[in-house]
């Protein structure tokens, strides 16, 4: 059959107009398709893709049978002719086809992991098999397929038609793994051409099914795609269909990756079938280990590769290992061999380097494999490529059963076949005495020494910096320290040089350094002296401290602790005269104000702060008419002014009540007092005129509470009539209201420091207060007392309270 032309790719341009002839169910050209000049075209590229494909397969099936010719005739010692004629017999003798004969003896000769996992397309091929397609011929076609080929291309398509199209896959991808961590597509088969082209690149750090399996050196296995979130080729064509990804590797090196898709949702796979995939993914590795990309170069595991690392590593300044791969007799990797030391290197054990060349990495240094992860690195820098880093990482080594460690950066490459080991291990010397240098500069710290022997003087860069001096000029004697320092610190300095220099014992100082440039610090200066064998002083050594930050904090917070002390002098000051006025006008207990028919008590409490010294006041006092005027008030604030406010408006009321005006005039006047006389202050206040012959009392209120009164063992408010605060306009009315008294009533007069909580409205507050009032008390101090007693009150303010019992 001669069909040189008729090749997929030749093909391919012809296949968009078979796709839009007319088709009917079976897949079939209808004759209406057949007689059209677009049909007879389709038929003909159809036509010419199944002759491509047979032609392959025999081509694949040839090859089988020729293995298996070879195979019987090393075993049988005949020749080829003899080995092709019994074959022919022993397939008719046992009614198969020689392709299945031919399979049959590979995998008894062959005993790999094919012929191990062959049964298990058996068990899940969707389709039964022709005579001669069983699952033993398909994977031999495969594996042959897959060696002959002469590019990735051609493995993908041959492991889909004969090992993967069984078992329900529509498509098959084969990555490459670059050095960088990102993936090439080496072949696709069952992808659009497009979603190739799309997919041909995957930049290092995307992740896909692909590179999770890479990264994770493990086969990920997902029922569908869209439940791992991850993004893939093909996964707009199966979003639910299920996918695979295995590493493609061997030896323990890592090449690539093999991605499968099936259409729909994936169940879980039998070992069977795991294991037929992971043969599968091995031959894909043999592809990519054998056929590098366009572009790119192989891996060649020769010794002049390694010869020509080794020349690199011995012109490095660090130590450097040189290692390559050591496999066990199944081509596992096990361990690596240490192929080269180069001259740095020291042997944590003090070995010599002869001894640990040509040693197994975990021979040489058991440890490495249990109680660190530099094995482990090593392994994943070998499977994928991909370098590894590390800063300040713990080495352990175990030889001859002494324990060392050390702290080293680590740096892990693969070059070829083989992988570089270097590291830097830290020198714990050098790493103190940077640390040292970094804390004398933010302390601000100075060292020196001085031999006064030779006259040596060795002053570090913070010292020079102080004096304000270069580091190339000369450093200053003690001797001539105090001509560099404030004059009034001379007689200090002396006496530190004498207990130094002549006592010869260490000593500190602090006195005020005057650098050239005119800028004066403040130094705190310690320094010990050094004997020789004889006793006698030859070395002085010590440090300068710059303190003038702390020097000049600690200058402020004495001038902010004076002004903090005067002003609180000054503060409890006003308030003890504050106290003072307010006891003097009111105070805390009074004798009973005695009139007629009546009984007045009075309670005040002061502010529990003397910053919160108030503005309350009350007054009880018969008026020159035998009329007794009752008031309670409050001025708004705290303090002096406060205070004298309330005398302001308390004298003011007094004098206003020998008028004989009413409770609401009264109120009028003490509004324009607090108004235009005090400064412009606000206050509260209740007044109350009682006539003691008809027992009836005349009030009116100015922004305050209203009076209760307790009759019975009832307690009520009386009504709120309508007045505003004192001193909040300049002319204001005030309502009035008469109550008439019976005998035994109780009427109580008070301010809010009675009942103000924070936490509370003032309805809720005035309630207890009624309920607390409505308790009978044997006398009307006693009543007074026990409201005070038990105000709920959290304000800390002052409080008055009057109280009134018709006799």
């Amino acid at each position: 059959m001669n069909i040189p032309e008729a090749t997929d790719a030749n093909v391919a341009g012809s296949a968009d107009a078979a796709d839009e002839t007319e088709a009917d169910p079976s897949g079939e050209l209808s004759d209406v398709a057949r007689t059209s000049p677009v049909g007879r075209l389709a038929a003909t590229v159809e036509r010419l893709r199944r002759e491509v494909r047979a032609a392959q397969a025999e081509a694949d099936g040839r090859a089988l049978i020729e293995l298996a010719k070879g195979i019987l005739v090393e075993r049988l010692g005949c020749g080829p002719t003899q080995a092709a004629r019994q074959l022919t017999e022993l397939a008719e003798q046992a009614k198969v086809s020689q392709l299945q004969l031919a399979v049959e003896i590979i995998n008894q000769a062959a005993h790999d992991r094919l012929s191990e996992v062959t049964s298990a397309f058996l068990a899940v091929a969707t389709e039964p098999a022709p005579k001669d397609d069983a699952p033993a011929v398909r994977l031999r076609a495969a594996e042959s397929g897959a060696l002959a080929a002469d590019d990735t291309q051609a493995v993908a398509d041959s492991l889909l038609q004969h090992a993967l199209t069984p078992l329900g896959a529509v498509a098959v991808a084969i990555w490459a793994a670059d050095a960088d961590g990102s993936l090439s597509l080496a072949g696709s088969a069952g992808f659009s051409t497009a979603e190739a082209r799309r997919w041909r690149y995957v930049p290092p750090g995307v992740a896909t099914m692909a590179r999770r399996a890479l990264s994770e050196r493990t086969a990920q296995w997902a029922a569908s795609l869209s439940g791992t979130g991850l993004p893939s080729i093909g996964h707009a064509a199966h979003p639910d269909g299920g996918r695979v990804a295995v590493p493609a590797g061997s030896g323990g090196r890592i090449h690539g990756v093999l991605e499968i898709a099936w259409p729909s949702a994936l169940e879980p796979q039998p070992p069977q079938v795991v294991r037929q995939v992971e043969a599968l993914a091995e031959l894909c590795s043999h592809t990519l280990e054998t056929h590098a990309l366009p572009g790119e170069g192989h891996d060649v595991r020769g010794t002049n590769d390694v010869s020509e690392l080794i020349d690199l590593v011995d012109g490095l300044h660090d130590p450097a290992l040189v290692l390559v791969p050591h496999l066990d007799d199944q081509g596992r990797l096990a361990d690596f061999r240490i192929r080269h030391v180069n001259g740095r290197f020291l042997d944590p054990a003090g070995r010599p380097r002869g001894t640990v060349h040509g040693a197994l990495l975990l021979e040489a240094y058991p440890m490495v494999a249990g109680d660190s992860d530099l094995f482990q690195c090593i392994e994943r820098v070998y499977a994928t490529g991909e370098p590894f880093r590390a800063r300040r990482m713990d080495l352990t080594a175990l030889v001859d059963q002494v324990p060392l460690s050390a702290v080293a950066d680590i740096n892990v490459s693969r070059h070829g076949g083989t992988v570089l080991l270097i590291w830097r291990i830290e020198d714990e010397t050098a790493r103190l005495a940077s640390l040292l240098q970094h804390a004398q500069r933010l302390g601000r710290i100075g060292g020196f020494e001085e031999n006064l022997l030779t006259g040596e003087i060795i002053w570090n860069d913070t010292l020079f910096d102080l004096y304000g001096r270069s580091p190339s000029g000369a450093p200053v004697p003690l001797e001539e320290l105090p001509a560099h320092a404030h004059p009034d610190d001379a007689v200090a300095i002396g006496r530190f040089l004498r207990t130094v220099l002549h006592h010869r014992r260490p000593a500190t100082a602090a006195f005020r350094l005057q650098r050239p440039d005119g800028v004066t610090r403040h130094i705190r200066m310690v320094a010990e002296p050094v004997l020789d064998a004889d006793d006698q002083l030859f070395v002085v050594r010590g440090a300068y401290q710059d303190i003038s930050a702390q020097h000049w904090t600690e200058v402020a917070l004495a001038v902010t602790r004076d002004q903090l002390a005067h002003t609180e002098q000054q503060a409890h000051e006003r308030n003890r005269l504050t106290l003072q006025l307010q006891h003097a006008i009111m105070p805390p207990t009074q004798a009973p104000l005695r009139a007629p028919g009546l009984e007045v008590a009075v309670r005040y409490r002061p502010a529990e702060t003397e910053q919160l010294v108030g503005g309350d006041w009350y007054d009880a006092v018969v008026l020159p008419s035998g009329l007794v005027l009752l008031c309670v008030g409050d001025v708004a604030g705290h303090g002096i002014e406060a205070a004298t406010s309330m005398v302001v408006l308390r004298n003011a009321l007094r004098g206003l009540a020998v008028t004989g005006a009413g409770p609401g005039q009264l109120l009028s006047w003490l509004n324009i007092v607090a108004h235009h006389l005090t400064g412009g202050v606000t206050a509260t206040a209740v007044c109350g005129i009682y006539d003691p012959r008809r027992r009836v009392l005349r009030w009116a209120r100015a922004g305050h509470l209203p009076p209760v009164l307790v009759r019975d063992a009832e307690a009520n408010p009386l009504p709120l009539l309508k007045g505003i605060l004192l001193g909040a306009v300049p002319e204001a009315t005030f309502e009035e209201d008469e109550v008439q008294l019976a005998v035994h009533d109780t009427l109580l007069m008070y301010t809010d420091g009675l009942i103000e909580r924070r936490d509370r409205s003032v309805e809720v507050s005035l309630r207890q207060l009624l309920n607390a009032a409505r308790t009978t008390s044997r006398t009307l101090d006693h009543q007074l007392d026990r409201l005070l007693t038990y105000s709920r009150s959290d304000t800390d303010d002052d409080t008055c309270i009057v109280g009134i019992q018709v006799a």
